[in-house]
């Protein structure tokens, strides 16, 4: 069992920017591939960005350029950092532990964390 506790939303104008955090419990995060997703309210959730155990990392089109995932294996953490934001990227982001790097399926969810943008 693998605990995820995001961090760091909040409410941001327009071309803004944002640093999503994720904890994880566990001894073993480092062997883990990670994805941030998000969820607005009458939408499916949508995958955003992915980083294998390896570092190596792939993004959806809408937030290609914009959105960059990173890892600390020392923290146990997984980032996500926002920049330009736009009012669309309001949602609710949260991350998961990967067990298919292509289908992008989750088994180990946090809790999410509120991101507004302002227009």
């Amino acid at each position: 069992q693998v605990q995820l506790v995001e961090s760091g939303g909040g409410l941001v104008q327009a071309g803004g920017s944002l640093r999503l955090s994720c904890v994880a419990s566990g001894r073993t995060f480092s062997s883990y591939a990670m994805g941030w997703f998000r969820q607005a309210p009458g939408k499916e959730r949508e995958s955003l960005a992915a980083i294998s155990w390896s570092g190596v990392t792939d993004y959806a089109d809408s937030v290609k350029g914009r959105f960059t995932i990173s890892r600390d294996n020392a923290k146990n953490t997984v980032y996500l950092e926002m920049n330009s934001l736009k009012p669309e990227d309001t949602a609710v982001y949260s991350c998961a532990v990967l067990t298919d790097w292509k289908s992008r399926r989750g088994v180990y969810w946090g809790q999410g964390t509120q991101v507004t943008v302002s227009s």
